[in-house]
């Protein structure tokens, strides 16, 4: 079958070359890569014609515009019915194509959803993997595509609308992915169809990108989602809200009654140790549980901070 890889780039100078080889040192052939620039200002665009030079299969279109539109612009001038997409910053496994694309024997699959590893070599990005994405033992036959490492026939895309394209931040493929359930579309998991997705390495970074995903989930305004139920997003960014509040709440009514600053001080040993807890047995290592506890406290307040964010913008 003749496959068609997507891309959406902006100034990606340090890694786009990465992706770009990976995707050409494959064990299985794909026809045509269409690397979408959304208006990059370092050197990805040079970099990127650098590779046309020697690979004809790039086709490059430079077009100032969000990721969603970037995306829909992609898979409208692809050439072929199966469409592969990855990200920037993500470098992909050299069976990936072969293994994405697989599914598409059968035709009644209309999407296959691949898997992604995070990647870093530090206790802090090890344990900002347990709070960015979903990790090796959390996927399973209710897991969702990611456009990190996913596959479509055209024809879905069209069906479905393409992806939100009044989402500007992020969280435009949890909105694709709500409509993809609401059509019945047919999704084919595949854990092996694995990218490297590397995590950031300051703790600033890490902030900014929680924030930016919450504030991209509560522009959604998707509450129940169909398969993760209360799960979904919006539904724990809120549970966070309510527990900050109430924590809020007990201080407040501490200044009148003392004793319930020993509720409170016994509150929060519990919360710091069931921070260290979850992610020291997702790891082993008590230094990654230390940074656990760390980022909980970070997450939480760029969670709540994007959410309430979103809730006030204009979608």
């Amino acid at each position: 079958m003749k496959i068609s890889v997507v891309v959406t780039v902006l100034n990606e100078e340090g890694s786009v070359a990465r992706l770009v080889d990976s995707l050409q040192n494959q064990t299985s052939r794909f026809d045509e890569m269409v690397i979408i620039d959304g208006g990059s200002q370092d050197k990805t665009v040079q970099i990127v014609k650098h590779y046309q030079k020697k690979d004809i299969r790039i086709r490059l279109l430079v077009e100032k515009c969000s990721r969603a539109k970037g995306r829909n612009l992609g898979i409208d001038i692809a050439r072929n019915e199966i469409i592969a997409l990855t990200d920037a910053g993500c470098v992909v496994d050299k069976n990936w194509i072969k293994r994405i694309s697989r599914p598409f024997i059968n035709n009644e699959v209309d999407v296959v959803a691949g898997f992604y590893k995070m990647t870093g070599s530090t206790n802090f990005q090890k344990a900002l993997s347990f709070f960015l994405g979903t990790l090796p033992s959390q996927f399973d036959a209710n897991f969702l595509p990611s456009t990190r490492s996913v596959a479509l026939r055209k024809e879905t895309w069209l069906k479905i609308g393409g992806f939100p394209e009044a989402l500007r931040d992020t969280a435009e493929d949890t909105v694709f992915n709500y409509n993809l359930i609401q059509e019945g579309a047919n999704i084919a998991r595949v854990k092996s169809a694995t990218v490297e997705w590397g995590m950031p390495d300051t703790l600033k970074e890490a902030f900014k990108k929680i924030y930016y995903y919450a504030k991209g989930d509560a522009k959604t305004k998707i509450w129940w989602d169909p398969i993760k139920k209360l799960s979904s997003h919006n539904i724990k960014a809120l549970f966070v809200l309510v527990r900050y509040l109430i924590a809020v709440m007990a201080i407040i009514f501490a200044l009148w009654n003392p004793l319930l600053w020993v509720l409170i001080g016994i509150g929060l040993i519990f919360y710091i140790f069931w921070a260290y807890r979850k992610v020291y047995f997702e790891f082993g290592d008590c230094k990654v549980g230390s940074w656990g506890v760390v980022l909980q406290f970070a997450s939480d307040i760029a969670v709540m901070s994007g959410f309430l964010t979103g809730i006030v913008t204009k979608r």
